[in-house]
């Protein structure tokens, strides 16, 4: 199968990380590739890592009077190229390539929408979704249930693929976590929990860090100690998240990795895994690798992770004091702990690489059908 995949993300988020990977996979599985992206931005540089010569189109310019050059290149680009799928993971690619699939009529168009934010249900986004795009992939059931709730697509159109997770690079490391608690002075009796990501208000290190100071104060738990994994973004220095904790009285239990290669290592120095995220999380490839690295997580209710984890694991995004519970019972339960490790691994067990690619191939097979009703 001859795929290409349009991944025009500015940053390396996990819209950009699901099609890219599965772009990695596609490839490695003997499906010729094309991948669509931005120069100059971290998504070239990973394309390229992975071994794809990255194409540019301008599908993210706001200029009007560039729809025209950018409509024949891409049409010059499917004429040689001959597609049998093309994938959009942004809207931005989505109009031209529903435009191109009216006009030539002989690959099948995929839209997946990892984004968090609802899609408008104004007419002409209902008439692409509904009419022009082959198939609509979902990377969590909430999105999925709009497409077929408030948009109205048929069933056999929307598809929910949450992605995975590569479970060759992401498991349990003795040593490594031996080694990362080592060089953050984490002692064996210290109880670790993370956060995995970066820093920004949306992932609630507030929220983490005002419920384990809850627990230091009431609770009296003098072994908690917080890891931070990950680095600033352009509007969340580290000098304002250590302020956060210096507030919250409990700077010296703070460790902060940064930039690191090691991340399967820095999550197994980890005892519990946290996604305290306020909103977004529609793909939550943190979580997932947190869960594959064996680590128990506890999550707020948003986007993807109600189809991760059980309710037992989750409280409401911003509910402090639901946070500090589950952490207390996460700390102090062990057959909590326990049952939640075993239904991480059971769900784990549907989030391979494997699964991945092969049920994106079962939608873009059923697209392939469309094409061939069409021709």
């Amino acid at each position: 199968m001859r795929t290409i995949q349009i991944v025009n993300v500015r940053w390396f988020n996990a819209t950009a990380w699901y099609g890219l990977w599965l772009s990695k996979l596609l490839r490695e599985a003997g499906h010729e590739t094309l991948v669509i992206t931005l120069p100059h931005t971290d998504n070239w540089e990973k394309a390229i890592e992975f071994g794809f010569d990255p194409i540019f189109l301008p599908f993210n310019s706001k200029n009007p009077f560039n729809f025209p050059k950018l409509y024949y290149s891409l049409r010059k680009l499917v004429r040689e190229f001959r597609p049998d799928i093309i994938n959009c993971h942004r809207g931005e690619g989505f109009i031209a390539c529903a435009l191109l699939r009216e006009d030539l009529k002989n690959f099948g168009l995929i839209r997946t929408r990892g984004d968090q934010r609802l899609p408008k249900t104004n007419l002409p986004n209902l008439i692409m979704h509904k009419h022009m795009a082959d198939a609509v992939i979902a990377t969590n059931s909430r999105m999925a249930d709009f497409f077929l709730e408030r948009m109205g697509l048929p069933t056999e159109q929307v598809h929910t693929i949450l992605g995975g997770v590569d479970t060759a690079k992401f498991q349990f490391d003795a040593t490594g976590r031996a080694k990362v608690r080592a060089e953050f002075g984490l002692k064996d009796t210290d109880f670790v929990i993370g956060l995995l990501g970066r820093y920004d208000e949306v992932k609630g290190h507030g929220d983490l860090l005002e419920a384990v100071a809850r627990l230091y104060k009431f609770e009296h738990m003098s072994d908690l100690k917080i890891m931070f994994i990950g680095h600033p973004c352009p509007h969340f220095s580290e000098d304002r998240l250590r302020a956060c904790a210096a507030k919250a009285g409990i700077a010296d239990i703070v460790r902060y990795t940064g930039r690191r290669t090691d991340i399967a290592a820095c999550i197994s120095a980890l005892d519990a895994g946290v996604v305290a995220s306020l909103w977004s999380e529609a793909i939550a490839r943190a979580a997932l690798e947190i869960m594959a690295c064996s680590r128990p997580l506890i999550s707020t209710t948003v986007g993807v992770m109600p189809d991760l984890l059980p309710g037992i694991a989750m409280y409401p995004p911003g509910n402090i004091e639901e946070l500090a519970r589950l952490l207390l019972t996460l700390h102090q339960n062990e057959l909590f702990k326990r049952d939640l490790l075993l239904h991480q691994e059971q769900r784990l067990q549907q989030l391979t690489p494997e699964v991945f690619l092969n049920s994106t191939l079962t939608v873009y097979e059923q697209a392939l059908a469309k094409v061939r009703n069409r021709a």
